[in-house]
């Protein structure tokens, strides 16, 4: 049986973390305590030193990292699984050194819970690597050390025990959603074809180093081009460092990393675009127009603030969209080019045109949906969506719209489905968020205000669902939007 620490300020989870432990089958984890702070937290990892420690990061006192940083030299087999309220990979920094083994998102369904349960079973059964020889200073290497400058006795060292063929290195790093393990495996198979190659799996990650005084260029059209072949299908994020003297391996640990940030920022941003451009399909002629018009300005800005062309065939696609939106779909084709000519906007030469012909031409679309779709509306419909605007900073539900029509809960998740293409809940959290966005703008109230105000009780879970939809936590949105004033 083994031991478990779970630390955390939040009582629910604290209770559900102790309550998944004691149902886990075979009864194989046992809880040896729970800390509510840091210092808390340090006392009794001293005290009890359990084999496993649920992590919270925003702790009172001394932080989550910062314990982990105090004590994992004195146990270094000891399991470390960081949890969170919020995804945050700028914390990958101070955590891959400290060899976390998970990183986790609350709220953590039993389902996940009990699947990193398994992958630490898996770790705690291997032997203790403590006097191997090679494994020993291989992991204390690649966990600790190669992220922080060396002097040359230590690196000599290391050279010596790791058998590492050149005085230079090159690292990759591999982020995979999962069986990170087996993929990372692989990779190092592929890379050890051809180069000498040592690995670890740290935090959902793989870092490589490859001994070896390549031409950097070449190797990473090779590398890239092998993991997309090697992962193909698998979704990954990856970046290569430089080629640094041993001392100096810790620079181009800190360059692929960043690299790999850089990509998943990327991915992030794409996708909360193409997030934000089905919400406007969807609410155009819906929402009021004011609530529209922010969601148009929360689609083009950010592309016009890169490449003005790319930004204009956007634009194009996205109009044409809408065009056809409001009137193919609702059988006035015939006039559509009479409409709204969305090729114009190649024409367009510089940011004062678009924002000229765009304020005109999108007021014609609100008018265009606004009349085409309202006036196709179910009345029942019309008034469930009258009663959610009206009501949407209380608790109300999807049978609370139907009561108020007159119509069960079923015939009007259909209407929703039919005429929004949409549903109850994705409706209700649009109108929520995009008041959230007009209260932070005022600046009157503070976040748990604001989340109160439109119908969120745990200001947790607010921050979470703002974020998703807009791209940033309530606290950083204002500081994101008077940057773009």
């Amino acid at each position: 049986m083994f031991s478990v620490l779970v630390v955390d300020d939040e009582e629910p989870v604290l209770e559900s973390y102790e309550f998944m432990l004691a149902t886990y089958p075979e009864q194989l984890f046992t809880l040896a305590g729970k800390a509510r702070t840091g210092y808390e937290a340090l006392k009794l990892i001293y005290e009890t030193q359990p084999n496993l420690v649920f992590m919270d990061i925003n702790i009172p006192g001394i932080d989550g990292l910062s314990v982990i940083e105090e004590v994992h030299k004195k146990y270094p087999r000891m399991i470390f699984i960081l949890s969170t309220a919020y995804e945050r990979f700028d914390l990958a920094r101070r955590a891959i050194p400290l060899g976390i083994f998970a990183y986790l998102v609350k709220p953590v369904s039993k389902k996940l819970f009990f699947e990193t349960l398994e992958n630490v079973l898996a770790e705690l059964r291997v032997p203790s690597r403590e006097n191997d020889e090679y494994e020993e200073p291989r992991l204390k290497f690649l966990r600790n050390d190669i992220w922080a400058p060396l002097d040359a006795d230590a690196w000599d060292s290391y050279r010596a025990a790791l058998e590492l063929p050149s005085d230079r290195g090159i690292v990759i790093m591999v982020e995979l959603e999962n069986e990170t393990e087996h993929h990372c495996s692989r990779i190092a198979e592929q890379l050890l074809y051809k180069h000498h190659c040592i690995y670890d799996v740290m935090l959902n990650r793989g870092l490589f180093l490859v001994s070896e005084d390549v031409n950097r260029g070449d190797f990473r059209e090779r590398t890239f081009k092998m993991l997309d072949e090697t992962l193909k299908g698998v979704s990954h994020y990856s970046g290569i460092g430089g080629l640094y003297q041993g001392p100096e391996l810790y620079r181009s640990c800190t360059e692929a990393l960043a690299e790999l940030e850089e990509k998943r920022q990327k991915a992030d941003t794409g996708g909360r675009e193409q997030l934000r451009i089905a919400h406007l399909r969807q609410k155009i002629g819906v929402l009021p127009a004011g609530e529209v018009k922010e969601l148009f300005a929360s689609v083009w800005e950010p592309l016009f603030t890169e490449n003005f062309t790319a930004a204009k065939i956007k634009m194009v696609s996205l109009f044409t969209l809408l065009v056809d939106d409001i009137c193919g779909a609702w059988g006035n084709a015939a006039d559509q080019k009479l409409f709204i000519d969305p090729a114009a906007i190649m024409d367009l030469e510089d940011l004062g045109d678009w924002k000229r012909w765009s304020d005109l031409q999108f007021e014609k679309l609100l008018i265009r949906a606004s009349i085409d779709r309202s006036a196709s509306f179910p009345l029942s419909l019309v008034k469930a969506l009258g009663y959610i605007r009206e009501n949407f900073g209380a608790g109300i539900q999807l049978g609370d719209a139907a009561e108020h029509a007159q119509i069960s809960a079923s015939h009007l998740s259909r209407l929703f489905a039919e005429h929004l293409k949409s549903n109850f809940i994705d409706y209700l959290t649009d109108l929520r968020i995009s008041e959230a966005e007009r209260l932070l703008k005022e600046g009157k109230l503070n976040v748990k205000e604001i989340a109160a105000a439109v119908g969120y009780q745990d200001p947790n879970y607010f921050s979470k669902i703002f974020k998703k939809i807009t791209g940033a936590l309530p606290t950083q949105y204002t500081q994101k939007k008077a940057a773009r004033e």
